[in-house]
């Protein structure tokens, strides 16, 4: 398994089977990379530009791993591992996330080897989303990413105590009923 460069398990033996597009793809199949930060390796911009700054992916036989600038990132709307779903409450800036963003391979600074390098250094960081207990649970055990999981039993309860503050909001009180008149603070 996969190790982080602190050496706790990541969860996956290959990062690539769980890798989503580039970040870096545009809508119609371009690079974004080549065109935004040419200047960080003029060589693949040359080479993207000759191409009409096509994906290397495009080509025939290519695949991810082949990219040298390939990065993927998931913004997180639910966990990969158990399915349980992110309640963002935006009132409170304390209120700690449900889902993580949980690294499967370190840009440029893994300690161990994917991509067949003898330094052991990752190019590519591809992340996924996880809870904070799976998260919790692969990086202390041997769970794994891809492992059949229910969600836990405290984050159902911290993502049902959520929802209650959220409907809470959607429900409606006057003026009146949120401040109180003689000290003028809300209720």
């Amino acid at each position: 398994m996969e190790k982080t460069p602190k050496g706790t398990p990541v969860g996956v033996d290959d990062p690539y089977e769980f890798a989503g597009r580039c970040d870096h793809l545009t809508g119609d199949g371009r690079c974004r990379y080549a065109l935004s930060h040419a200047g960080n390796d003029p060589e693949f911009a040359r080479e993207r530009r000759a191409d009409d700054y096509c994906c290397l992916v495009g080509e025939a036989d290519c695949e991810w791993r082949d990219c040298p600038h390939y990065r993927s990132t998931i913004d997180g709307r639910e966990c990969v591992r158990c399915g349980l779903a992110e309640i963002r409450m935006a009132h409170e800036s304390d209120a700690r996330p449900l889902l993580e963003e949980h690294h499967l391979s370190y840009g440029g600074g893994g300690s161990n080897d994917v991509d067949g390098d003898d330094e052991g250094d990752l190019s590519h960081e591809i992340t996924v989303s996880l809870c904070r207990w799976c998260h919790a649970k692969v990086h202390t055990s041997f769970a794994r990413v891809d492992d059949d999981a229910n969600p836990d039993t405290e984050a159902l309860a911290a993502r049902e105590q959520r929802r209650s503050e959220e409907q809470a909001e959607f429900g409606f009180r006057s003026a009146s009923e949120r401040f109180d008149r003689t000290t003028d603070e809300r209720s």
